[in-house]
């Protein structure tokens, strides 16, 4: 039995777009740990469509953002050994796009840490459909204080 997604656990009343489970109309993407990171498969809609087909890149970016940002949250919840997962934002990120992602395949998305500091990690993550990479991306997360308008967001 698989155990709760990051999200759920650390984050059940988030409204955030791509990985809020509180957001009727967003992604709700479920991220889980593993060896190297967090791991993820998502099943697309043709709401997410670019043109017949093909899956539109901001759908990718959103993706690629919320899993890379909550491999982040983890890893320094882990480092830094607190009992609950630091607000963490994206302070850049960047997506590149290999190859068509397909519609009628299942997106597998892992991560892991490249460079991890005491309040923000650099996260590489890669997308596949069909065992092949559609698209890759690398951001740097931070972990935000009181007085930050995300500070709350999880909570």
């Amino acid at each position: 039995m698989k155990k709760n997604a990051v999200q759920e656990e650390y984050a059940p009343k988030s409204i955030c777009f791509g990985c809020g489970p509180a957001n009727e109309k967003g992604l709700r993407i479920k991220s889980y740990r593993n060896e190297e990171g967090l791991e993820m498969e998502f099943e697309t809609s043709k709401e997410h469509l670019a043109f017949e087909g093909v899956i539109n890149g901001g759908i990718i970016g959103t993706l690629i953002d919320c899993h890379g940002n909550w491999t982040a949250a983890i890893a320094l919840m882990d480092k830094l050994k607190l009992k609950e997962v630091p607000c963490t934002v994206t302070a850049q990120y960047e997506v590149k796009l290999k190859r068509p992602t397909p519609y009628d395949a299942t997106l597998f998305l892992n991560s892991r840490v490249l460079v991890i500091g005491e309040d923000r990690a650099e996260i590489i993550i890669e997308l596949k459909a069909n065992e092949k990479t559609c698209a890759t991306g690398r951001g740097l997360f931070v972990i935000v204080k009181e007085g930050h308008p995300a500070y709350h967001r999880w909570k």
